[in-house]
């Protein structure tokens, strides 16, 4: 037994060395980048267990994303990276914060990147990575320069597209080979990464596993309702009427997503009796959520702030290190290697 454990253990190291050696890492798991709940503790956490921390700077200013990398770098010596999103006003500002603070792994996601912003960063010493939700973006991201690519599916939390991640996998992993690919959506064990290095991803990326750490700082009551969820309590946003779009996102299923169904309804009907213009009924409808992931995160409103959370939430059961979290990982992703090899 052990000596399958060994060959388990060599099989896993080969099958993601490629992806460890790129992020500089000893496992190549990366955090997702959550907003308010990937921030230095967590990050840092990560890093120092192993894998590899992503800062998720969201609506950060220049300045406070400046003292997160810092605080960050305080924490651990390890890599870790920062996740922009490519729509912010400020992206040139963010980018130079990052490249000044020798950040090795800058993170696109939130839109298609520039090429002018991935040269940018490329210039510099550090390495672009960037999301892709098609083969054919895929494609043109590598020739625009990405260094790595993410390809995460509709089973991951917060904002997500139309595809599984094992479609995605299938894909995309077979026909982009220049550079590294991470999988994410869904995945909260250790088989599931041993399966997706099997097809030919360097590594994968996790967010919801990690939400109800020791190390996160998220509310006690948001980590409870995450330990208590199963995995069709993460819902997408419900869609009233294709005249007033609304972006997907998973979240656990709550007050405040029936309340939205209802705002939708009610501001539809001032539309259509002539009270509000289209913009204005469309800005209301989009407004609905605003600072609701904060509420949720920060101040534990898991009644009417947004609860994001990937499909994998049911296998969060309970609070746990970081270490341990990522030693579960790591073991059960041998064990499976050791039963199906490389």
């Amino acid at each position: 037994m052990g000596g399958q454990l060994k060959n388990g253990a060599d099989c896993l190291d080969k099958a993601w060395k490629r992806g460890c050696e790129f992020l500089g890492v000893d496992y190549a798991i990366l955090g997702g980048a959550m907003s308010w709940v990937s921030e230095r503790n967590l990050v840092a956490a990560i890093s120092n267990a192993g894998g590899f921390g992503v800062i998720a700077c969201g609506a950060m200013t220049p300045e406070l994303l400046e003292a997160e990398i810092k605080g960050t770098q305080a924490l651990t010596d390890k890599p870790f990276g920062v996740n922009l999103i490519t729509m912010h006003p400020d992206l040139d500002r963010l980018v130079d914060v990052c490249l000044s603070l020798n950040v090795g792994h800058v993170v696109l996601a939130g839109g298609i990147p520039a090429k002018e912003t991935i040269e940018k960063i490329r210039e510099s010493t550090a390495r672009v990575i960037c999301f892709t939700p098609t083969l054919a973006l895929g494609k043109k991201l590598v020739r625009s320069g990405a260094d790595a690519l993410v390809i995460e599916g509709m089973e991951a939390g917060g904002h997500i597209g139309p595809v599984s991640t094992s479609v995605l996998a299938q894909e995309v992993l077979p026909h982009i080979t220049e550079v590294p690919i991470f999988v994410a959506g869904g995945i909260g064990r250790g088989e599931a990464i041993g399966s997706y290095l099997r097809m030919g991803a360097s590594g994968c990326q996790l967010g919801t596993r990690f939400v109800c750490s020791f190390e996160s700082i998220a509310h006690p009551d948001f980590k409870k309702a995450f330990i208590r969820a199963n995995a069709r309590d993460a819902v997408t946003t419900v869609q009233v009427d294709p005249m007033f779009p609304v972006i997907p996102v998973r979240a656990l299923d709550n007050a405040g997503g029936q309340k939205f169904i209802e705002t939708q309804h009610r501001v539809i009907a001032k539309y259509k009796a002539g009270e509000v213009d289209l913009e204005t009924a469309r800005l209301e409808i989009e407004h609905y959520w605003a600072g609701a992931l904060r509420r949720a995160v920060i101040e534990g409103d898991v009644e009417y702030g947004s609860v994001m959370a990937g499909q994998s939430v049911g296998m969060v059961k309970k609070e746990q290190s970081i270490d341990e979290i990522m030693q579960e990982l790591v073991a059960q992703a041998r064990a499976y290697f050791a039963e199906h090899g490389d």
